[in-house]
């Protein structure tokens, strides 16, 4: 289906695998528009209620592939930015299903934005978060500034995004950007845990849940109260909600379709 992405169906779980290996999955232009065919894919897709994102080999992605534009010399990065990589955060954050990253190894970069934008991270405890644009001159983008700004505070994000340091999983979990950090040999048990509990939850509701949440982080007390009672109407007339009352009643464990 792709030549850059592995892209797997499994009892609704959908695990979309970066497959560059011997580049770290660093991003060129042909695996960028594959990314945001992906994400549309998934989106269409009903029978996929939950989505693993990862990375073949050792690194989960190291960012822009800086070989592959070594000779383009006029390289316009704004228009690169909005082409290429701002699609694929807002597909993966505007999309009503969670994911799940599963952070294998390094994420530099546009990588770490690529894991900060999922919904849960689980790490390796092999692996790393590292803002690494200012190293060649840049700033943080694919959403970065956005992400670390909301999880963080000022400090922190601009001690990250300013000096590029790189973050260990374990420093990464007790600062709030990861979930969780497990041994290298546990990651799959760990990830699948997540991935099997959300591939029998009520979906509609958890991606009501995520739309909530991201639009929290920039509205007022008034304005949340107003569209979690918009949400509220839209999950309680879904047909998992009238198996969630009915299970309930019944004291039985709920059969959730995703519907």
């Amino acid at each position: 289906m792709y030549r850059n992405l592995l892209f797997e169906i499994n009892e609704h779980i959908c695990t979309l695998t970066l497959n560059r290996p011997d580049s770290y999955n660093a991003i060129n232009d042909e695996i960028s528009y594959e990314l945001q065919d992906a994400w549309k894919k998934i989106r269409r897709d009903d029978e996929i209620r939950v989505v693993i994102l990862t990375g073949a080999g050792k690194a989960f992605c190291s960012g822009q592939d800086l070989k592959a534009i070594k000779d383009s010399k006029d390289r316009n990065l704004a228009e690169s930015l909005h082409k290429r990589y701002n699609p694929i955060i807002r597909a993966m954050r505007s999309l009503p299903k969670p994911i799940i990253a599963r952070l294998n190894g390094v994420a530099a970069g546009a990588g770490a934005s690529f894991a900060l934008a999922c919904d849960m991270i689980v790490a390796s405890e092999k692996a790393s978060l590292i803002e690494v644009f200012v190293k060649v001159g840049l700033v943080p983008d694919s959403g970065s500034s956005y992400f670390l700004m909301r999880n963080l505070g000022y400090l922190r994000a601009f001690e990250l995004a300013a000096t590029g340091r790189k973050l260990s999983a374990s420093e990464a979990l007790d600062l709030g950007l990861v979930n969780k950090v497990v041994a290298a040999e546990n990651l799959d048990d760990a990830v699948m845990e997540y991935a099997r509990y959300f591939a029998g939850a009520p979906t509609k509701s958890i991606g009501l849940i995520k739309s909530m949440l991201d639009k929290a982080a920039s509205n007022g007390l008034d304005a949340m109260l107003e569209y979690e009672a918009y949400c509220q109407e839209i999950a309680g007339n879904s047909e998992d909600y009238k198996e969630g009352v009915l299970a309930f009643n019944e004291k039985r464990k709920p059969e959730f379709k995703g519907r």
